[in-house]
């Protein structure tokens, strides 16, 4: 995978994030550091069964019943409400 300015560009609008040309070129070079470290973890062959080396199972739990929060304690610290939904920006 190629990283360039646009895919940083598209990773920092989806988290919201406002960078600067030099933070842009900074992730850059982070995300390609990270993919190389990646892409070094794909050679190692797994073709061996992996286990969990502890001896553990599964632990269960009773569930219990207990009373929901109504909708509008659910709602009341919000303003980005839309009928009995939250409402979040559009992610393109």
């Amino acid at each position: 995978m190629k990283i360039n300015n646009e895919l940083v560009k598209k990773v920092a609008k989806i988290s919201r994030l406002d960078l600067s040309e030099k933070e842009i070129s900074k992730f850059k070079s982070e995300f390609e550091e990270v993919l190389t470290h990646f892409s070094e973890i794909d050679k190692i062959e797994t073709d061996e069964t992996v286990f969990n080396s502890l001896n553990t199972k599964n632990q269960f739990r009773e569930d219990f019943i207990k009373s929901c929060l109504s909708k509008e304690a659910v709602f009341q610290n919000t303003k980005n409400r839309e009928g009995d939904f939250f409402k979040s920006p559009k992610i393109k």
